[in-house]
């Protein structure tokens, strides 16, 4: 990496955030949540497979028992796309909690549900990629509806992302409510350096002093802004997910994810490799940042 490109993402804040009975997320259940969603019984979860099917099927128990209500009359939003080999169908899953003060205006807190399944016989599980992401935005929304937004939140689990960002694309064509701020979360469960990258920031500088206020000092989790600058090639991670669609249209984002690590499109990305201590912190604090723009931004 050059001088350059580290300069660029060189802003860091060292957070600490409450472990024991202070926490804010259910941690036994983020945690069960990601071991199901990347067991191998979901065979990589890849859109159109029965695995894909077991996965969604499990979101929605999920969403039931926290209550979040769906988006339509059914949490289902089913969409067609072209793929390399032939005509897909996929299927989004919108969840809703409406503002006490804003109701008419929203926060969309998003993560892809899917993965690229299984090849040449062996299971691409995804935890990190993206299983880690799905997990964490069942806790949202779970301390969400124990704990009332100003805003209304959608929670979008995406299919079709590792077919590229379908399942967000086909949300944004159809969207007519007024959205004020995308969230996104992709690989958010591992990393060796204890580093977590916000990016969005350039692309919304007033966003980044309301996500720095909400930050505290201390030496257990690395958050750094960066990954989207114009002009740093594989090293722009604007469109790089789901959050790349509410960007095209306009729409303000923030995108939460660590750098690619050794296991990133891989069999590797089980569920025993992810990093407990670092994957709860970055909920935590996922809670924390969400939780204050909700009450700063208008």
């Amino acid at each position: 990496m050059t001088n350059l490109i580290k300069s660029l993402l060189s802003i860091v804040v060292f957070l600490v955030f409450p472990f024991s009975t202070s926490a804010q997320i259910d941690q036994v259940a983020l945690m069960n949540d990601l071991r199901i969603l990347s067991h191998d019984s979901m065979e990589g979860r890849k859109t159109g497979t029965d695995g894909n099917e077991k996965a969604r099927e499990f979101i929605l128990k999920r969403l039931r028992e926290i209550a979040v209500k769906p988006l339509e009359s059914d949490f289902q939003q089913k969409f067609n796309f072209s793929a390399s080999d032939g005509e897909k169908t996929g299927t989004n899953i919108l969840g809703h909690i409406e503002g006490i003060a804003s109701s008419n205006s929203y926060f969309v807190i998003s993560a892809h549900y899917d993965h690229i399944g299984v090849r040449s016989g062996e299971i691409y599980n995804g935890a990190d990629d993206n299983a880690s992401g799905v997990a964490a935005l069942l806790a949202i929304a779970n301390y969400f509806k124990k704990n009332s937004p100003r805003h209304s939140m959608i929670f979008a689990f995406f299919d079709a992302e590792e077919s590229g960002l379908q399942g967000a694309k086909a949300f944004v064509a159809t969207n007519s409510r007024a959205i004020i701020l995308n969230v996104n979360m992709d690989m958010i469960s591992r990393n060796d350096k204890n580093e977590i990258y916000i990016a969005g920031t350039y692309q919304n500088p007033d966003l980044k002093e309301l996500v720095q206020k909400s930050l505290s000092q201390n030496d257990r989790l690395k958050v750094l802004f960066g990954h989207d600058t114009p002009g740093s090639g594989g090293h722009d991670w604007s469109n790089s997910s789901d959050h790349g669609p509410f960007s095209k249209s306009g729409i303000p984002f923030l995108y939460f994810g660590v750098e690619d690590h050794e296991d990133y499109h891989k069999p590797g990305d089980d569920f025993e490799k992810i990093d407990i201590n670092f994957y709860n912190s970055v909920v935590e604090m996922l809670v924390q940042v969400i939780n204050s723009l909700d009450k700063e931004l208008e």
